[in-house]
């Protein structure tokens, strides 16, 4: 029998804006300012990006923490694969991801950017969830543990509908019974189109 699907939560752009313009609220009522974002390659790319325009930080340096485990579980382990791009000493550092899920990764990332010597460091995610083991300095939204789910972002759309869609067809690999099990256990009503096309990249 093929494993339970998570229940999705399927993340819009309008949403991404309002919570970079939420978190950057939060951090300019703080009176924090940076000299560098860090952001964790992928999921933190995108909204280090946007904090840098509405924080006018220009200087952003990346950093992997790859978060080892299946795609949409809410468990697993972290480890530095790819040093920073760029020296962070003696500079007033925010360390930006998409999610604190079980917090490993921002933890593990924050730890590694505090030994390069920061004269401040603070760390950012647009979205907490309740069960992490890590709690950023600064978060948009806050997820409460009871209300997990796995939330997809425009910049992992394809990547995990990939990953979800190969799930579904454990069970049966006919299109229409894919598209049905990922509705009924996901709760979001992906494209058909979307479901045909996850299904034939991943089997490549």
């Amino acid at each position: 029998m093929a494993d339970p699907l998570p229940r999705c939560r399927l993340a819009s752009w309008g949403e991404v804006d309002a919570w970079a313009e939420t978190l950057s609220g939060k951090i300019r009522r703080r009176h924090r300012t940076y000299d560098t974002l860090v952001g964790l390659t992928r999921g933190g790319w995108v909204p280090a990006r946007l904090l840098s325009d509405r924080l006018g930080v220009k200087r952003i340096v990346s950093l992997r923490a790859q978060h080892w485990g299946v795609t949409a579980t809410p468990s697993g382990s972290a480890e530095i694969t790819e040093e920073l791009s760029g020296p962070v000493a003696n500079e007033r550092v925010l360390v930006v991801d998409d999610i604190t899920d079980t917090g490993e990764s921002l933890r593990l990332a924050t730890d590694h950017v505090r030994a390069q010597g920061p004269a401040q460091l603070d760390s950012a995610a647009f979205l907490h969830i309740g069960h992490s083991g890590f709690r950023p300095d600064f978060y948009a939204e806050r997820i409460p543990k009871r209300s997990w789910v796995w939330v997809i972002f425009p910049w992992n759309y394809w990547e995990d509908l990939r990953t979800l869609a190969a799930r579904a067809a454990e069970s049966d690999p006919r299109l229409a019974k894919v598209v049905e099990r990922l509705r009924e256990g996901t709760g979001v009503r992906f494209p058909r189109a979307d479901v045909a096309r996850a299904l034939a990249e991943f089997s490549r």
